[in-house]
């Protein structure tokens, strides 16, 4: 697993949810890309992100042809509670 999944609990509450399933025969990378999620403003310690990787490892290697893959990702914010 890539990064930290958000788990049922954290995406059933998050203001913002975005889930994403890609699927491919083939998948090669010339370059591997580096990539990141950054939490800011008034985003919750609990907001995460991450990936459930079939096919491809979550360290992908450049020259490398992966077949079969499918990645499930996933992307919950949470706002944190008001001060006071």
């Amino acid at each position: 697993m890539a990064g930290e999944y958000p788990d049922d609990d954290v995406a059933a509450s998050a203001a913002i949810l975005f889930r994403a399933t890609v699927k491919a025969d083939e998948l090669r990378f010339d370059v591997v890309p580096d990539s990141s999620v950054v939490f800011t403003g008034d985003a919750d310690a609990r907001s995460s992100s991450g990936s459930v990787r079939e096919g491809v490892p979550d360290e992908a290697r450049s020259g490398t042809t992966y077949r079969d893959v499918r990645v499930d990702y996933a992307i919950a914010a949470k706002l944190a509670p008001p001060d006071g």
